[in-house]
């Protein structure tokens, strides 16, 4: 029975230690994050090519400044223009998809 147990302790583990490794990756991928996360919808595939003339160019910015601009909408503190309506998307990502998307559009040009 004990050995039952343990491997099952074992596989939890094993699997907590795969899921940790693929967010990580995940949040490494600012591409793929900028897709899934839902800000093409808005900013364009590539963030050159808004939606509409108010929303900013993100292709290209400075990624310290994107990454400050997302933290200031998750937080609500900045509430000029159209920032409520970035408080939800910034609302589900964590720091280290912020900054794997800052880097992402600060790359392309």
């Amino acid at each position: 029975m004990q050995s039952k147990t343990m491997k099952a302790v074992v596989m939890i583990g094993i699997a907590a230690v795969l899921m940790l490794v693929s967010g990580q990756a995940m949040a490494a991928d600012g591409k793929a994050l900028f897709a899934t996360k839902g800000c093409t919808a808005c900013h364009g595939p590539d963030g050159k090519a808004p939606l509409m003339p108010l929303y900013p160019k993100l292709a290209g910015q400075n990624a310290p400044y994107l990454v400050d601009q997302l933290k200031a909408f998750k937080a609500q503190t900045r509430k000029n223009g159209q920032a409520a309506l970035m408080w939800g998307q910034a609302a589900q990502l964590s720091d280290a998809e912020m900054d794997a998307i800052a880097k992402y559009l600060a790359s392309v040009k």
